[in-house]
């Protein structure tokens, strides 16, 4: 017998988001890890909040849609509200019953300066990782550094002369778009600064490799499970991977004997000198083009420098993941302070992820 096709809609609905989402859905156990974490902050936001006042949208809630950018690789905070009115998942993974309302866009930028003086992303992140040694995922021990090239949301155009008054080379006809010969120019962070992202600065990869405006992120990595410990985000320059390397490996470290890998890039003899200051074995890979290693056979001999360098590779993995599935290959937040903001939360994501992976297989 043929249904009708019924075009009046019940007059009443009862629905629980509880129950429309599957029991064995992958983020149950994602959301479950977040509140945990979420309520080790909860002390923290009390005291960024004034108790008097109007009260403002949760934090919490603010949180986990962030995270749901990141997850499901949604390229704005004005398409995640839109799908937010319509989407079930979204609205049971952030809070919201599907009676309330969904809130505007410009939420998200007038709580992250809030945010962000707190730091909450970074202790959103101690807390995911506080997760991870509790289930006995993380090693104590062994460690792996790398960086990568993250690129500004900043045009050459904008990158001017530091002591440039006025716009004397604006377009006077049809269209905004400044047109500007670079050929014979000499341009360098020293003399030139971008006018749109004053902190993100002119580099490149290697001699054969284009220059970019961006900044380097830094990554700490344990070795077991390649679960994120650190990120630092800095200006780009040629010692930069370096000296965030030292600074996050000396906060894991605390005087105990590690390990830390790391590219041929790190092989340089100050590093390792003050690796070894710090009790850290620095199981670097040798850089012989032309040059002395400063690693010695001390180090390579054993059969642990050689699981270190296969290990290391899984940090690519962190650096793939945040480009692609969190769209952070062309960054969409200008200023140090944001960039790094985001690259934190991307990482307390990816753990997220990989924990809850881990977990299945183990079960």
């Amino acid at each position: 017998m043929r249904g009708e096709d019924c075009r009046q809609q019940d007059l009443f609905l009862y629905a629980n988001l509880e129950e429309l989402i599957p029991a064995d859905h992958p983020l149950r156990p994602i959301r479950a890890m977040v509140d945990r974490a979420l309520e080790a902050l909860d002390e923290r936001f009390d005291e960024l909040y004034d108790e008097a006042g109007r009260p403002s949208i949760a934090p919490e809630r603010l949180l986990r849609a962030q995270l749901l950018m990141l997850l499901f690789s949604i390229r704005s905070e004005r398409q995640l509200v839109e799908q937010l009115r319509y989407n079930l998942l979204y609205r049971w993974f952030v809070g919201l019953s599907l009676n309330e309302e969904v809130w505007h866009a410009t939420v998200f930028s007038k709580n992250r300066d809030r945010l962000l003086a707190g730091e909450v992303a970074r202790q959103f992140l101690a807390a995911v990782v506080w997760q991870a040694r509790r289930q006995g995922l993380l090693s104590s021990e062994h460690f792996s550094v790398d960086g990568t090239m993250l690129e500004a949301w900043a045009s050459h155009k904008s990158f001017r002369p530091k002591g440039q008054q006025g716009d004397e080379d604006e377009p006077t006809g049809v269209g905004r778009n400044r047109e500007v010969d670079f050929h014979g120019q000499q341009r360098s962070n020293q003399t030139h600064k971008s006018t749109t992202d004053p902190e993100a600065r002119l580099w490149r990869k290697s001699a054969t490799a284009e220059a970019k405006l961006c900044y380097l992120g830094h990554v700490l990595a344990e070795n077991r499970h390649g679960l994120v410990v650190k990120v630092q985000v800095t200006p780009a320059s040629g010692r930069a991977e370096r000296e965030a390397a030292l600074a996050m490996v000396r906060e894991v470290a605390a005087g105990r004997r590690v390990t830390l890998a790391a590219d041929r890039a790190y092989d340089t003899r100050d590093f390792v000198e003050r690796l070894r200051e710090m009790k850290v074995t620095p199981h670097v890979a040798q850089n012989t083009r032309g040059r002395r290693s400063a690693v010695d056979g001390r180090t390579v001999r054993h059969e642990g420098y050689r699981l270190s360098q296969r290990a290391r590779k899984r940090v690519e993995e962190f650096f793939g993941w945040l480009k692609t599935v969190a769209g952070l290959r062309k960054l969409k937040w200008r200023g140090l302070q944001k960039v790094g903001w985001m690259v934190t939360l991307a990482a307390a994501a990816y753990n997220l992820v990989r924990m809850r992976n881990l977990m299945a297989a183990t079960a």
